[in-house]
């Protein structure tokens, strides 16, 4: 017997119920998640104006000790430039950029040759020089120091710019670290307990959860190759026997329902990876918080996939938890 995959009479209201949940949040937790960013984001910029002596300075040299502040330069400029209308426009190669502004691990090119190199980000340089907006950097053209009204003015204003970017994962991100914290607290008032960080799935001892851990699955019928997928909860419940397979959950939102149904076939990929690895008993399910229509509902529920809606996440407990 399913959990809500198997009672669509119930799916409309649900629906409601978790849009109401999700708009709440929304109206009272976005925002400042957003301002929070930017806040954060406006700091980075006025190091990176410092660096650049308030953009009189925008060297060579300094894109090679300074290659993250290539996004805050591209957002410096009038219109800003898009990742690969930069390449375009300098005649850069594509992956000089995109190592550039990798979050992780911002750099220069490890392999291209010194002169090469110098040539690309002078290159970059020049046309981040011609663009610069001057209605932002008013001090630009009288190749003066700015004030630092002017310098927070202008960091604000590139940082809005940046933020608008990426506004989406903003979101996101503060949403499923909301969705994650919801069923800590309904784990840790159950007896549940944190696994040490980077314990594998399956070390996990009875009684406790992990979060974003790697769990490998046969990639396909017949092969030997296994890839590793992320799963957002990995639950070891407290009256689980030996050797017996983790609970896991996949936390979902949307904030509207074009999204979903886009996304629905990542899911489905998924249970199909997981059963073919560990049989058609593993648990996986979805933790759903927004725009989730009945047509998402319905293509999960014909892949067997189940749900527990946030708004009554007591539900979990049907898992065995």
């Amino acid at each position: 017997m399913g959990i809500n995959r198997d009672k669509p009479d119930l799916w409309k209201r649900d629906v409601q119920a978790s849009v109401d949940l999700y708009n709440e949040w929304f109206m009272e937790f976005a925002p400042k998640a957003f301002r929070d960013t930017r806040i954060s984001t406006a700091s980075k910029v006025e190091s990176a104006l410092i660096n650049s002596n308030y953009l009189l300075n925008i060297s060579p040299e300094l894109l090679k000790d300074h290659p993250e502040i290539l996004p805050i330069l591209r957002m410096s400029t009038c219109p800003p430039i898009a990742r690969d209308r930069l390449v375009g426009l300098a005649g850069v190669s594509k992956s000089l950029v995109e190592n550039m502004e990798d979050n992780d691990n911002p750099r220069v090119s490890p392999r291209m040759s010194e002169n090469m190199l110098y040539d690309q980000l002078t290159k970059i340089s020049t046309t981040i020089i011609k663009m610069a907006d001057p209605d932002i950097f008013v001090w630009l053209g009288e190749k003066r120091k700015p004030s630092d009204a002017e310098v927070q003015r202008s960091s604000t204003i590139v940082a809005d710019r940046l933020c608008g970017a990426v506004a989406d994962p903003i979101i996101r991100n503060a949403q499923e670290k909301r969705q994650l914290d919801a069923i800590s607290t309904f784990l840790n008032a159950k007896g549940y307990k944190k696994a040490e960080k980077n314990t594998k799935y399956s070390e996990m001892q009875k009684g406790t959860y992990s979060f974003h851990t790697n769990v490998p699955v046969i990639v396909a019928d017949g092969s030997e190759t296994t890839v590793n997928i992320p799963v957002d909860v990995v639950i070891m419940p407290l009256s689980a026997s030996q050797n017996s397979m983790p609970i896991l959950i996949e936390a979902k939102s949307a904030g509207d329902f074009t999204n979903v149904n886009k996304r629905r076939k990542e899911e489905a990929t998924k249970m199909q990876q997981l059963k073919r690895t560990y049989g058609v008993n593993v648990s996986y399910s979805l933790f759903l918080c927004g725009y989730f229509d009945s047509g998402y509902l319905g293509y999960e529920a014909a892949e067997g996939i189940d749900w527990i809606w946030e708004h009554r996440i007591e539900d979990l407990t049907q898992l065995g938890i």
